[in-house]
């Protein structure tokens, strides 16, 4: 994923962990808006420990850490 992309997928994750609790509502917001604004088909992983083996579009995976949690976003489809 080119800088802007990944600047904007870390802003938007802040804002999610921030308005939720719960894991799985921080990626459905994460991948709604990613959705909404570079269409779809986003898919996004919100955890702690996990293992993925994925299949994305060129230039469209991002995977990186906010504090303890990590974030896995791509678009497939």
């Amino acid at each position: 994923m080119f800088g802007d992309m990944q600047k904007e997928a870390v802003d938007i994750s802040i804002a999610a962990f921030e308005k939720h609790s719960v894991e799985k509502d921080v990626a459905e917001q994460i991948k709604k808006e990613f959705d909404k604004r570079h269409g779809p088909t986003w898919h996004c992983v919100i955890g702690r420990n996990f293992g993925s083996y994925v299949t994305h579009e060129t230039n469209h995976f991002v995977y990186f850490y906010l504090d303890q949690k990590a974030v896995l976003l791509f678009k497939s489809g």
